[in-house]
């Protein structure tokens, strides 16, 4: 490995990973006690694939809205710029459990959609980059390998 980074994911080895999974990347204590706890939710294995950018813009989204109808305390949902997955963020909610079904509230909600919200000019930075198809095949192949989210090492499937 390479010197030590200040980003917890420039540390981690992708080359060991196995996607997808869903990994407790970090926590940060706020000054007056509170906790962020931040998730990497890996979709497609790095290196080797990446989700194209009109399903993951339209993923970005749906999972931003429709997160919250199944979690209060959510800080952030974000992708990665290397197109592979989204970071989470979550407030005071430790429990990865509650976080491995709200991924799966989520993304079955995604496949039930009919359109992709603020998908228009007014409420979207690139609104003519969006695939509502793309965004439900994503979620879809991600929900149909659901036995794997919790194994984040290739050497643990052996």
């Amino acid at each position: 490995m390479t010197k030590k980074m200040n980003v917890e994911s420039f540390n981690l080895d992708h080359t060991k990973v196995a996607a997808p999974y869903i990994r407790l990347a970090g926590t940060t204590e706020g000054a007056n006690g509170d906790t962020i706890y931040k998730y990497d939710i890996r979709f497609c294995q790095p290196n080797k694939e990446h989700m194209d950018m009109p399903g993951l813009h339209s993923l970005e989204h749906m999972m931003a809205e429709f997160s919250r109808n199944h979690h209060g305390q959510i800080v952030d949902i974000s992708p990665m710029g290397c197109q592979t997955g989204f970071y989470l963020s979550v407030i005071n909610d430790k429990s990865y459990d509650a976080i491995i079904d709200l991924v799966e509230k989520t993304l079955n909600d995604v496949l039930v959609a009919d359109e992709v919200p603020a998908c228009n000019e007014v409420q979207c930075g690139w609104a003519a980059s969006h695939s509502l198809e793309g965004a439900k095949e994503i979620a879809e192949l991600m929900l149909s390998r659901k036995d794997e989210w919790t194994t984040v090492f290739a050497e643990e499937n052996r």
